[in-house]
């Protein structure tokens, strides 16, 4: 069976971001919290909440809080680690209108696909030539190519 494990922990970030620069203390915030989780939950998997990490970056990059509560699940060795008092349920995000688009595009170039063909033809010129045709649905495309 899966074992599953809850816990709560008040995660200490100040002393480790104090060191760092300035413009860096509220990514190295994220790497303290799963660096914390790594070793308490004993797994390397660690996934860090929407809501958490906006936690950390809601006053900026370079004033993160000084410690974050978070409620972790370990689940089949993945840890989830998400603000104190939120549901990892309710953090998923739903597509909006732009993803629904870029995935329609994304289709529609997946459907037009060009082959490369070469075929060698007898030489016109001194020079090989060597002609390439590209095929797609809209068109057919001849280009010579000189070989050396």
């Amino acid at each position: 069976m899966a074992e599953t494990k809850k816990r709560t922990y008040n995660v200490p970030l100040r002393r480790k971001t104090q060191k760092s620069p300035t413009r860096k203390r509220a990514k190295k915030a994220s790497k303290v919290l799963r660096e914390f989780l790594q070793k308490h939950m004993k797994t390397e998997n660690v996934k860090i909440g929407v809501k958490a990490n906006e936690q950390i970056w809601a006053r900026g990059i370079k004033k993160p809080p000084h410690h974050i509560k978070v409620d972790v699940e370990l689940k089949d060795g993945v840890a989830v680690a998400e603000l104190h008092g939120i549901k990892t349920e309710e953090v998923l995000p739903e597509p909006t209108k732009a993803d629904k688009k870029a995935e329609a595009k994304k289709e529609e170039k997946a459907e037009v696909k060009t082959e490369t063909v070469e075929k060698k033809e007898s030489p016109k010129t001194p020079a090989e030539k060597t002609v390439k045709k590209t095929i797609s649905k809209k068109k057919i495309v001849k280009k010579a190519v000189k070989k050396k």
